[in-house]
């Protein structure tokens, strides 16, 4: 497989593509999107409610512990499992299903579960092993007591990697057929099993837990409960493998060219997605030179997990719903079907994100106490954990167009471009955090702020290059969009600052329900604002937006 791109507008025998031709797959996208969403949103709010148990029950310095301890195979996770490799498996599956049919396609899948099987629990095992001397250089700044706790809830979430890994694969085969409600909802499985597996652990383990003197040793119930999570993650998802015809054997044929072509997407995919991941690493090692060494940890992670829901909603449900569909489209070449797709699902990204990076932004403070001021999580972590939402917020919306954007690459055979991109963006995140922690000691909100720039420099550079490739990408539409959308931004801006100043403004004198009733009303009325003000100023996606909640909740 060459690296060069199809350049020309149709393929040698084939037709190209008309722009009529992609709407009924780009008009699909919106409503894909929404059951995506909507099965994410499970997902990510019991997640939210696994980080406030950790919070509520250990406080900011045993959860940023846990949270260095699962970084490592939660980072494995995204690179391999659910980032380079998945991205190389629905791409080349995708493919292979629409140009041979669904039993070739079948058999690569045979081949790379099991292949990812054998693979993934050496590096589980190796994993293990190395955890003493990995989690050490991951967090040199932490205590010897915070390092041996952390080596252990490693070792024991190691495994994880091994599970996740056949899981990527399951949910690309289930996307590619179309199915997207059930492996997006497989991951509120994933945290329901950390919830009441670690919770139900956590009180057989540690006998403190039982009488509200929580101690460490509870901590290692919910490491167990992260692999209890993973079993029911992948389970849930079998029985519909099956009914789309799926049968699993295994198959240890690596030299079949298929599987080739999805190692040889694969490295490079897994460098050009490790920009983000490493970025978060490197968090983690300069937070551990901060002043607030272990907490800053937890802080970055509670703030990242705000920044993850609305990113998952619409940034990782919108590219699920692409990536499979421009595979297929990739097969004519760069045809308008092709640009108008992808354009489509960066139009719809920013559309759903860019409100939410705004609202993080303007009620930081009022989120974070509602969802985390509990137990011994207290008002200064509320403030630590502001700062680098609002940073993080920022960054959002490129996060989320990098998701749609940068497996684009894959299909028309351009795979090293997000990888180069990546390794500069790396660079630069090291190089900013090395500056402001080490010259200026700074505090942990700057180490948010440099991944937030680097995400924008990622996708900005990507998004040049793209357009470059494809002839264009419908630049000229995106930026009328952006226009009127920063209207409705204007608007819901408006009603989020009256509201800080009115029925917000004695906060913290407030009671928990009317903290809740408050901020409700608050995100409730900027966001009507937002989408009225957006279909009124006619933008596509804001029509097709609210269609579909109206088919959603309306009359059937």
């Amino acid at each position: 497989m060459n690296d060069a791109s199809p350049s020309e507008p149709m393929k040698e025998g084939k037709p190209e593509a008309s722009p009529a031709a992609a709407k009924p797959e780009t008009g699909a996208t919106a409503r894909s999107t929404g059951v995506v969403s909507i099965a994410i949103l499970c997902s990510r709010v019991l997640g939210l409610v696994r980080d406030q148990m950790l919070n509520g029950f250990f406080g900011s310095a045993y959860t940023g512990i846990f949270t260095a301890a699962f970084r490592t195979p939660n980072m494995l996770r995204d690179l391999f499992a659910e980032g380079a490799l998945s991205t190389a498996f629905v791409t080349t599956f995708s493919k292979k299903m629409k140009t041979e049919g669904d039993e070739a396609a079948w058999v690569l899948g045979r081949k790379m579960i099991s292949l990812s099987m054998w693979f993934m629990t050496l590096v589980a095992i190796a994993g293990v092993a190395l955890a003493p001397i990995l989690f050490r250089i991951l967090t040199p700044g932490l205590s010897e007591e915070a390092k041996v706790l952390g080596t252990w809830l490693a070792q024991i979430m190691y495994p994880f990697i091994a599970l996740v890994s056949v899981t990527a694969l399951v949910m690309g085969m289930l996307n590619s057929k179309k199915v997207f409600f059930i492996p997006a909802v497989a991951s509120a499985f994933f945290n329901l099993g950390c919830i009441v597996g670690g919770v139900v652990l956590a009180w057989i383990i540690d006998p403190g837990f039982r009488h509200g003197h929580v101690t460490d040793k509870g901590l290692t119930g919910f490491a167990i409960g992260t692999l209890i999570g993973g079993v029911m993650q992948l389970g849930i998802q079998l029985p519909s493998l099956r009914r789309v015809g799926f049968r699993f054997r295994f198959d240890f044929g690596c030299k079949d060219p298929a599987v080739k072509e999805v190692l040889h997407l694969m490295w490079p995919s897994m460098l050009a997605a490790s920009g983000t991941q490493v970025a978060v690493l490197l968090n983690s090692i300069f937070a551990s030179y901060t002043d607030g060494h272990e907490k800053s940890l937890a802080w970055l992670a509670n703030a990242q997990r705000l920044q993850q829901l609305p990113l998952g909603l619409f940034g990782v449900a919108v590219a699920t719903v692409t990536l499979p569909m421009l595979s297929r489209l990739a097969t004519d070449g760069i045809t308008p079907a092709f640009r108008g797709a992808l354009a489509k699902g960066l139009r719809l990204v920013l559309f759903l994100t860019l409100p939410c990076a705004v609202g993080l932004t303007l009620l930081s403070e009022e989120i974070i106490s509602v969802i985390f001021e509990h137990g011994k999580f207290n008002a200064s972590d509320v403030r630590n954990t502001a700062a680098p939402l609002q940073a993080y917020a920022f960054g959002l919306i490129f996060y989320a167009a990098i998701k749609v954007l940068q497996p684009a690459f894959y299909t028309i055979n351009r795979r090293f471009i997000p990888m180069v991109v990546s390794i500069g963006v790396i660079v630069f995140t090291a190089t900013v955090n090395s500056i402001t922690v080490f010259v200026f000691h700074w505090d942990h909100t700057a180490l948010a702020w440099a991944t937030a720039v680097g995400l924008s420099l990622n996708f900005l550079t990507l998004y040049l290059c793209m357009r470059k490739f494809a002839s264009g990408l419908e630049t000229g539409p995106l930026m009328q969009s952006l226009g009127r959308l920063l209207v409705g931004i204007a608007a819901m801006s408006a009603i989020c600052i009256a509201a800080k100043s009115s029925i917000m403004s004695d906060w913290a004198h407030l009671q928990f329900v009317l903290r809740c009733a408050t901020l409700g009303i608050s995100i409730a009325a900027s966001a009507a604002a937002y989408f009225a003000v957006t279909k009124i100023l006619k933008v596509e996606e804001a029509g097709e937006f609210l269609s579909l909640l109206g088919r959603r909740f309306g009359k059937k």
